[in-house]
């Protein structure tokens, strides 16, 4: 396997919901050799890592993201050999591994909570944030969870609470134990020696709780959640000293990555903890809330720039497995025209860019009913919040059945469109989404300004047109996105109309040249368009 100097600087990272991408076991589930028979594919398309949704074993009440052995794999998925073979033949293509480590809650049925709450004495009775009630029984203070109901749970055995920021299911660790912390050190040094290249760190900012447990302040909100002011379950000081800790380790292996997803995410406490001795980079999520509005994209660009340091370095994510498709929180109808100028926006900023699987053909949400829901938040939050399945609908690979996902009837319903939106169909239209993106990662890949240039936006109109250069020392590439399904134009001045440009890909087909007009380029509805300058 080939090395080179930051590569998830350079590299696009493909994420996997591994329940939904390819069943090789007929059980409607997809599976470890599922990802590795398609690891063709992810080269074919260009990316440079793997990030893996949880794969350990569960009692899946949230889906695998509530753990009962860090160090293992659920049978659903196969088992630690075909992981291994995983690694082993994704390396070979120049394709990384990123696992997703959930630390700051376990499962309910892991052994280390299934001690704690035998007694107080039990060595493991401080792995977990155990306080005791208040007279009348009433919780240790007022802290909520994040998906209703209240952080604490009353267990009679030890008659003590335990805190849960999410499901009862889901008790949260004490991070302030060194032996907690120790045990986590050790899940990072087991995968770090099965060769997986990078952490994605969920919900990290959440490690530590205020250690004097005490209460929230009160705000206006609509949820009890949102009538407090986190400032004691999340963001606390100690966490600095614990991240540095992990990243010393993770650095002592070569080419090793650390990404987090903040907890109750900010611009600013997104960028607080990217550093050369923190993390590597942390996930910028606000572009999953924004509208189809380039002001406003441009605005969140601009404040997550400036919100890091200089050497540090931005992600961009447009969705991912929390969040609704892009295709349907946009509104795109059938047309791809829309997620075209989407997929040049993910490609194109400085910065690595994150990849949903299935963004790549425009999947769309699936439409449930209530009784179809199998998220527990979605069935209890039904119909204000519909819950995270509607992103999470299988892989659509060809026209046969089940979308050739899998051989049985999937764990959840494949879009009725399959038949016409699927790779296999894709890749032989030359005009496709899929080929779009095969197109545009192939063209990062071969410029460098596209990379690790500088990012300067140029004039633009507001809501309509999104348009900036990215630069190095003897590259510059201009980047403009018709945010509308009107044609609208670029305005050149200066050394930018004195430039000879040269078309490097655009969205719409007939593009054909660069008529610059009393200093001004035309650009049709929903068009990409990326130049670069010519020497004289």
């Amino acid at each position: 396997m080939t090395t080179s100097p930051a590569w998830w600087k350079n590299g696009i990272v493909y994420q996997i919901y591994p329940r939904s991408f390819a069943d090789t076991t007929g059980n409607g589930i997809g599976d470890l050799n599922g990802i590795r028979a398609r690891l063709d594919y992810l080269s074919w398309l260009g990316v440079d890592a793997l990030w893996l949704s949880p794969v350990y074993p569960s009692p899946n009440v949230d889906f695998g993201y509530d753990i009962t052995d860090y160090c293992a794999i659920d049978p659903l998925f196969g088992s630690l050999e075909d992981f291994d073979h995983l690694v082993s033949e994704a390396h070979q293509r120049n394709i990384r591994i990123i696992m997703d480590l959930v630390l700051a809650h376990t499962s309910d049925q892991h052994p280390w909570f299934q001690q704690s709450r035998q007694d107080r004495t039990n060595p493991f009775h401080d792995y977990y944030i155990w306080a005791d009630p208040r007279p009348g029984k009433r919780p240790p203070n007022n802290w909520q969870s994040i998906i209703g109901g209240k952080y604490w749970q009353y267990d009679p055995a030890c008659q003590q609470f335990y805190g849960h920021m999410f499901y009862p299911q889901q008790p949260d660790l004490n991070w302030h134990n060194p032996a907690v912390q120790e045990e986590m050190l050790k899940i990072f040094q087991f995968w770090l020696n099965r060769d997986v290249d990078g952490f994605r760190l969920d919900v990290f900012s959440s490690y530590f709780k205020d250690s004097l447990l005490r209460n929230q302040p009160y705000r206006l909100g609509r949820r009890p959640f949102e009538m407090q002011r986190h400032i004691y379950d999340h963001n606390r000081p100690e966490l600095d000293d614990a991240l540095r800790t992990i990243r010393k380790l993770v650095d002592g292996y070569p080419q090793r990555y650390l990404v987090g997803e903040p907890f109750l995410p900010t611009i600013a406490s997104s960028a607080r903890y990217v550093g050369p001795d923190l993390l590597h980079a942390s996930f910028h999520l606000e572009f999953t809330t924004l509208p189809w509005d380039a002001a406003k994209i441009l605005a969140s660009i601009q404040a997550w720039q400036a919100a890091l340091g200089p050497d540090d370095w931005p992600t961009h994510v447009l969705n991912n497995h929390d969040v609704p498709r892009t295709a349907s929180r946009f509104r795109c109808g059938r047309e791809d025209g829309r997620l075209k100028v989407a997929a040049a926006l993910l490609l194109t900023l400085r910065g690595t860019p994150y990849l949903y699987y299935g963004e790549e053909i425009g999947q769309r949400d699936i439409q449930l009913r209530r009784d179809q829901i199998l998220d527990p938040v979605g069935r209890r939050y039904w119909p204000i919040f519909r819950g995270r399945d509607f992103a999470r609908a299988p892989m659509q690979w060809n026209s046969r059945p089940n979308s050739g996902f899998s051989t049985a009837t999937p764990w959840l319903p494949v879009h009725p469109d399959f038949p016409r939106r699927n790779v296999e169909n894709q890749r032989s239209d030359p005009a496709s989404l899929l080929n779009w993106y095969h197109q545009l990662i192939a063209l990062r890949r071969d410029t460098p300004a596209l990379r690790l240039g500088s990012f300067q936006p140029i004039t633009y109109e507001p809501r309509r047109l999104l348009a900036y250069l990215r630069q190095t020392h003897d590259q510059t590439v201009l980047v403009a996105l018709n945010f509308s399904r009107k044609p609208v134009h670029l305005h050149f001045g200066g050394e930018l109309q004195r430039s000879n440009w040269q078309v490097l890909a655009s969205s719409y087909k007939g593009r054909a040249d660069l008529p610059i007009i009393a200093g001004r380029l035309k650009l049709a509805p929903e068009e990409a368009l990326i130049l670069v300058q010519q020497s004289d």
